[in-house]
């Protein structure tokens, strides 16, 4: 039988958050069914957009969660146990305000770091070991912790071409991580893009 991977993106549905920074997950998630020829369905027991695709003998599921992001983990957890998704080959794809716009960083596990969507991934598979890619989208005000207004706005003009080099490196690092693992996607892709 052939290998199954879980990448999912979070990110909030609806017109409105579309292209907001909160939804740097399902970006990197469209992009990537886009380089897959995947199609989306929405998959209502799991309430998720669901794409598949296969790639080098391994079949490949692409999630976006449409429960808001701070209940992701009610759809990740679903699917995670209905398909029986081995840990190490989940990926959530999430955005960072701790990180600089431009930069990107997978990790193998790790807390939540606050984020809501992780924390409650985290709550529904019961554990924090999961591979997890973070899209830095910094912040306006590195003093200010209440950041709502911030991820909830959409990238600036002048953002576009940085953002476009950052989707385009993320999903260089899933396909690293597919073909080669963590540590390989880590040392080959984690940092900052070259604007």
């Amino acid at each position: 039988m052939e290998n199954e991977y879980l990448i999912v993106g979070l990110g909030n549905p609806g017109r409105e958050y579309e292209r907001t920074r909160h939804n740097a997950g399902f970006m990197v998630a469209e992009r990537l069914a886009g380089l897959w020829k995947a199609n989306w369905s929405m998959e209502k027991k799991f309430s998720a957009r669901i794409a598949k695709a296969d790639l080098g003998g391994n079949r490949l599921w692409l999630c976006e969660p449409q429960t808001y992001m701070n209940l992701s983990g009610e759809s990740v957890g679903a699917l995670v146990g209905f398909r029986k998704f081995a840990l190490e080959r989940v990926m959530v794809v999430v955005d960072d305000a701790d990180l600089p716009l431009g930069e990107v960083r997978l990790r193998s596990s790790g807390s939540s770091g606050g984020h809501h969507g992780l924390e409650s991934v985290e709550q529904h598979l019961g554990t924090r070991e999961y591979t997890r890619q973070r899209i830095g989208i910094g912040r306006r005000d590195q003093a200010v912790r209440e950041i709502a207004g911030h991820v909830l706005s959409q990238f600036s003009a002048g953002e576009q071409e940085v953002l476009e080099k950052v989707l385009q490196r993320a999903c260089d690092q899933v396909e690293s991580w597919l073909k080669f693992g963590v540590a390989k996607a880590m040392s080959q892709f984690n940092g900052a893009v070259k604007i």
